[in-house]
């Protein structure tokens, strides 16, 4: 099966960018999340997260990739779905994006080019120009879409981190099986 088959077919510069691609780092609102935040009437803050993106994550990481969060803002949620997607690098609370990149590059001994991130909006960009592989979840913002090297077919929050999980692993020599149960 090739990503073609299953979503669109890829540039050889896509293709050539994923198969260099060690760690992934993600991007919460937008990405996970559809962008909306559901407040309730005691200050309750929820989110909707999508079990096909989780299921993605779990089986990226269980094929040897590392996968990292940074976000601008700080949720126990996030911190609680991540870590149950065994997600190892959480960055919350992140006002320069470009600060935990710096962290993480170092801390895992990583190239740019050995990275991708994938973002929807302005806060993203910084991190987006210094990586290998940028990507944007279809609904991103234009200035996003126009500096990734790859837009997915699917919107923030709808299944584009399981499309991107999907393209690392198949351009990767990885099977789509691999074992991402309980996402």
């Amino acid at each position: 099966m090739t990503f073609a088959e299953l979503y669109q077919p890829l540039s050889p510069d896509v293709s050539q960018r994923a198969q260099k691609v060690k760690l992934l780092i993600c991007d919460i609102d937008g990405v996970f999340s559809d962008g909306r935040i559901y407040l309730g009437n005691d200050g309750e803050e929820l989110k909707a997260f999508n079990t096909k993106d989780g299921f993605g994550i779990k089986a990226l990481i269980n094929s040897g990739f590392e996968v990292a969060v940074i976000t601008g803002r700080h949720s126990q949620i996030v911190q609680q779905r991540m870590t149950s997607l065994t997600v190892q690098h959480i960055y919350q609370g992140q006002e320069d994006k470009l600060i935990a990149y710096q962290e993480l590059k170092d801390k895992l001994g990583l190239t740019d080019e050995q990275i991708a991130y994938i973002g929807d909006d302005g806060p993203d960009l910084p991190v987006m120009e210094k990586v290998g592989f940028a990507i944007a979840v279809n609904d991103a913002h234009p200035l996003i879409k126009k500096l990734a090297h790859y837009t997915t077919l699917l919107p923030g929050g709808f299944g584009a981190v399981r499309e991107l999980t999907d393209l690392l692993m198949l351009e990767n020599g990885k099977p789509l099986t691999s074992d991402g149960t309980s996402a």
